[in-house]
């Protein structure tokens, strides 16, 4: 038989031979026919009620990251829970986009009916429906008529607990609960609770009171009924457990006044407490003293690349906003990368290296296009530049062979690659896939250890598209508290698209060179990471950020954040 002319087939047959069973062949695959004799019919759907905590994407349980990953189809309780999904450890199906169920035109919840609806209707159709809720679905989302509603319809439900908001809140305010002198939980986001209930609500003991804010004043003329003293202390959290939260310290009889000048909207979820806990919280207020909590950070890289860097800057209480300064295209001429996959399929290369992402993804899309899996990579050894591409590449079902335990660099790689060795290594060639302006220190450093290097072009970077105007207006104002650079190029791609930072944000870089290339473009550099990581360069300015804290607290000033200072002394450079 004749091979087959399409070079997309001759890579599927040269895949199929390659990783074939024993007989040397390729196993047919049984057909769809022959598995399920019912096809056309939907299957039964379900109906997954996942608890998300409150607010931090770190308090996902295990249960609720696998429930997303299985989903057919996910709604969410409102368009903030889609910040949950943005969590490196969440992935969903291709295809799946998820909704929102949104609010009623006065701005109220819908009601358990209006959001069983959309939920029925995609269970209808056989599929597995995930329903995000924050805290947990019984405790804190109002689930329950909901879910009785789906079993009424003919589907089945599942409850995935969550961390419920009443007990967690309370923590991250620093309000230990143990010394509560008893406690009272209350779940008041429709307003539902009666004047029975709220007699129930003792002067002793700790009041947790889940509700809207257009609900404080009811809630605390109800406490104030029940006997309790007008003037006890009460605790409003907003955004409670998120990088956002916001604490108003007041007393009963102030609570609604203090909530209202806050400023937030009426249908915002708010926790109260009162009672003698609040009173206790002074030496426990944990989250709030984090050192870079409540801290806008500009992150000049794009939401997939900036994932542990983001995550960890989260650790320390800041909110960070990814700009994009590049922009990732494939290269002019497909050739020379078609070449390689070929001969990577053939058996043409020992090593493959991948110094990026980005540079995994390109050579990632031309197998999928091949109609090739990470099967092809069998008998191949396999080198990542640092802990995100090795992530990458376990993530596709390929485990490194090579991640540098020193410095996590090009350089890096190249300083502990093992020289080509005749008598071990049958093939002397590494294929090297990576960017259009990549530096030759990988490729030189391999030559030098013997190996014969095909360095392709993998993906070509251009400058990205300016962002927002309000973005812009941000940086050039000093309204971000620092800005982390993770390269050079980073440096001058923001410059070029959207200005320098404000003089009074605090400039972190990821190395002495990027730090160089900054103090060349004006800026001055008050962080510089002591080895070339993402993750150090968030410790480092963590430790800036504590130091700063307690020069401020040690000459008794109120701490500021940087964009609070706008002008300003700029702290001392600090390597860590």
């Amino acid at each position: 038989m004749p091979a087959p002319n399409d070079p997309h087939d001759q890579l599927r047959a040269l895949a199929g031979t390659r990783h074939a069973g024993d007989s040397g062949a390729p196993t047919a695959a049984p057909t769809r026919a022959a598995e399920d004799p019912g096809e056309g019919a939907p299957g039964r759907g379900r109906v997954i009620f996942v608890g998300t905590g409150p607010g931090d994407p770190e308090l996902l349980t295990l249960m609720a990251v696998q429930s997303l990953a299985d989903a057919d189809a996910v709604i969410l309780d409102s368009a903030d829970l889609a910040t949950i999904l943005e969590h490196p450890a969440v992935t969903l199906k291709a295809g799946v986009v998820p909704d929102c169920l949104g609010s009623r035109e006065d701005g109220k919840p819908l009601t358990p009916s209006n959001r069983a609806k959309e939920v029925l209707r995609l269970a209808n159709r056989g599929q597995r429906v995930v329903r995000l809720v924050k805290g947990d679905p019984f405790m804190d989302g109002n689930v329950a008529d909901e879910a009785a509603i789906c079993v009424k319809g003919g589907i089945d439900f599942e409850i995935v607990p969550g961390v419920s908001s009443l007990t967690a809140v309370p923590e991250y305010a620093g309000i230990a609960l143990n010394n509560a002198a008893g406690i009272h939980f209350v779940a008041a986001t429709d307003g539902s609770f009666t004047k029975a209930q709220s007699a129930q609500w003792a002067p002793s003991g700790t009041l947790v009171v889940n509700t809207r804010v257009d609900l404080v004043a009811d809630i605390a003329e109800a406490a104030m009924s029940s006997g309790r003293p007008s003037s006890e202390a009460a605790l409003a959290v907003l955004g409670g457990g998120s990088t956002a939260q916001v604490t108003v310290l007041t007393t009963l009889v102030q609570l609604a006044e203090s909530v209202h000048a806050a400023g937030l909207p009426d249908h915002a979820l708010v926790h109260v407490m009162i009672g003698p806990a609040v009173e206790q919280r002074d030496d426990l207020t944990w989250y709030e003293s984090k050192p870079l909590f409540g801290w806008r950070v500009l992150v000049p890289r794009t939401k997939d690349q900036a994932g542990p860097l983001a995550t960890r800057l989260r650790t320390y209480g800041a909110h960070s906003e990814e700009v994009p300064t590049i922009s990732v295209e494939p290269p002019r001429s497909p050739q020379q990368m078609d070449k390689a996959i070929r001969g990577l399929v053939e058996g043409r290369y020992e090593w493959v290296c991948f110094t990026s992402v980005n540079a995994l993804k390109a050579v990632r899309e031309r197998f999928e296009e091949y109609g090739l899996d990470a099967r092809a990579f069998s008998g191949l050894k396999v080198a990542a530049v640092g802990a995100t591409t090795a992530n990458a590449l376990r993530a596709w079902g390929i485990e490194p062979e090579l991640i540098p335990v020193g410095e996590r660099s090009a350089r890096g790689l190249a300083a502990e690659f093992p020289a080509y060795d005749p008598s071990l290594d049958p093939i002397n060639r590494v294929f090297l896939p990576r960017a259009d302006i990549a530096t030759e220190t990988l490729k030189a450093g391999l030559t030098a250890l013997g190996w014969e290097v095909e360095d392709v072009t993998a993906y070509r970077t251009v400058r990205a598209s300016p962002p927002p105007a309000p973005v812009r207006e941000a940086i050039k104002t000093g309204q971000f508290d620092a800005v982390v650079f993770t390269s050079s190029s980073t440096v001058r791609n923001l410059v070029g698209i959207a200005g320098k930072p404000h003089s009074c944000t605090v400039v972190a870089a990821i190395g002495p060179q990027t730090a160089k290339t900054c103090e060349e473009h004006g800026l001055r550099v008050d962080v510089v990471a002591a080895n070339p990581s993402a993750v150090e360069l968030a410790d480092a300015l963590a430790g800036f950020a504590a130091d700063r804290r307690d020069a401020y607290l040690t000459k008794g000033q109120v701490v500021l954040k940087p964009s609070e200072t706008r002008r300003g002394a700029r702290g001392r450079k600090r390597t860590t």
